[in-house]
């Protein structure tokens, strides 16, 4: 049997200290892992395979255990069967998988035998941290709201974009009319509220949208390795530089360039890409020369850039120079309106998944999902919905395939789903093809005499429309008046 390894922690090591187990056979990145867990006071063991694993969970120091970290190159195609085991011994113990496949099949086989998040390498560190803080979080039950890594390959194209609300849709219409052009764009907003769905959708309707593109988050690039990454090196440009690298724009030359969470780059390289975009030309490091360039940048934030120039953490030329074209996108919690629409869309996308199926919402259940405030925006609610698909018996998810929402909020008041816009009618048909106007209307009309508790004169005020025209509708439309 091989044996488990203790790797160092941090110096600050209390007896609060939370331990994660590490099942990995690889000791790189078992060392990386390691590091990047003491920085927020976990101490970090590994097993380097599955008998060690099940082994140290009847140790002293595997009941100390908060976590484990499964890579799933260890069990291979058992790492499912290797999940179940462990989830039938420790029934309470969150697992997370690590795995280079972003198969849907396999993220719904990992999660249905146990598994509480997937995340798809290379895991960038505040990912990683955060799907352990989501896992084990005591404080509120959130682990239902952990965001998982994207499991379904994007749309690229402006229809797929679902949303009514004015300012999503004004944020559309600046994103098309920019898309047709060759300046550079900066997308504005939350984490989560489809930052780079938008930036592909505008590559894909662009000049350039048969030129190379490039996705670039700048979060996931190691602060000593975004220089290299992006202007390219010489041989012996630097220890470890042993061979010549093409950077991110030259690669990019008379295409597009995407540069997710841009407002995480240090203030040395804003210098060099404020010089590069403005005379058009890359420099390697370590190079004594340069290569004429003509790349599109389409730039993602998740704050403010006017905000850090304020505070003096952005360059204010690059700044100006990035935003040519300025896009808005607003948080879900401004355009509730939305989230049906928005439920079914992913609903249908989710049945397409291997391993699932096709699943219709109940309206408690929209009320459900449009009472929270989706901190996590867009990118949630699809996790959410994928998590509740993937446990989900019938054919209808209902409040009650979302258990953490319903504890965090409370039981809704009868009568809570007229609350919200749009909740209880249904705009779409199956096929994400609108429904009649008819059919609306008919709906709206009896949500407005539940709503009203059949007053047909308070419904016929509140539609805008006299009595005698309230009851003709009820009768051209076949609605009993007292449904």
């Amino acid at each position: 049997m091989a044996q488990a390894e203790t790797l160092p922690d941090s110096d600050m090591e209390t007896t609060q200290t939370r331990v994660v187990m590490l099942i990995d056979d690889e000791p790189a990145q078992s060392r990386l892992i390691t590091a990047i867990a003491a920085r927020e006071g976990w101490r970090t063991v590994v097993a380097s395979d599955a008998e060690t694993a099940i082994a140290m969970l009847g140790t002293r120091e595997g009941m100390q255990l908060s976590a484990i970290l499964l890579d799933q190159w260890v069990p291979g195609d058992d790492a499912c069967t290797l999940i179940a085991e462990l989830k039938e011994r420790r029934p309470a113990l969150p697992i997370l998988m690590l795995t280079t496949s972003a198969s849907p099949l396999l993220a719904v086989e990992a999660m249905r035998a146990g598994a509480s998040d997937y995340l798809v390498k290379p895991v960038s560190p505040d990912r990683l941290m955060e799907a352990l803080r989501s896992v084990t979080t005591r404080e509120a039950p959130r682990d239902e709201l952990a965001p998982l890594t994207e499991k379904m390959s994007a749309t690229l194209d402006f229809d797929a974009m679902i949303g009514t609300a004015p300012t999503f849709r004004t944020a559309l219409a600046q994103a098309a009319k920019a898309a047709r052009g060759h300046g550079h764009a900066l997308i504005e907003g939350e984490s989560g509220t489809g930052k780079e769905m938008l930036m592909r959708a505008m590559h894909a309707a662009s000049p350039r949208s048969k030129d190379p593109l490039r996705i670039i988050n700048i979060a996931s690039v190691p602060p000593n390795s975004i220089e290299s990454v992006l202007f390219g090196h010489e041989p012996n440009a630097f220890p470890g530089a042993f061979d010549r690298q093409i950077g991110a724009l030259q690669h990019c030359d008379g295409g597009t360039l995407v540069l997710d969470e841009v407002d995480r780059l240090n203030t040395a390289v804003q210098q060099r890409l404020h010089e590069a975009i403005e005379t058009g030309i890359v420099r390697p490091v370590g190079a004594s020369h340069g290569f004429r360039v003509d790349v599109r940048l389409l730039s993602a934030s998740n704050m403010s850039l006017s905000q850090l120039v304020a505070g003096s953490l952005f360059e204010a030329e690059l700044a100006q120079l990035l935003g040519a074209t300025r896009i808005t996108l607003p948080p879900l919690r401004d355009r509730t309106g939305d989230i049906p629409a928005l439920t079914r869309h992913f609903l249908g996308r989710i049945g397409e998944q291997p391993g699932l199926t096709h699943l219709s919402v109940s309206d408690t259940a929209l009320a459900l999902l449009s009472a929270f405030d989706w901190p996590g925006n867009v990118r949630q609610l699809q996790s959410v919905l994928f998590r509740a698909a993937v446990y989900c018996e019938g054919a209808t998810l209902t409040a009650d395939s979302f258990p953490q929402l319903s504890e965090m909020l409370g039981e809704l008041e009868a009568g809570g789903a007229s609350s919200h816009d749009g909740v209880g009618i249904m705009l779409y048909t199956e096929d994400g093809n609108l429904r009649p106007l008819e059919e609306i209307e008919a709906d709206v009309i009896r949500l407005a005499i539940g709503h009203y508790r059949g007053r047909m004169t308070e419904v016929a005020r509140r539609l805008g429309i006299g009595r005698s025209t309230l009851y003709r509708k009820l009768s051209d439309l076949g609605i009993d008046n007292a449904a």
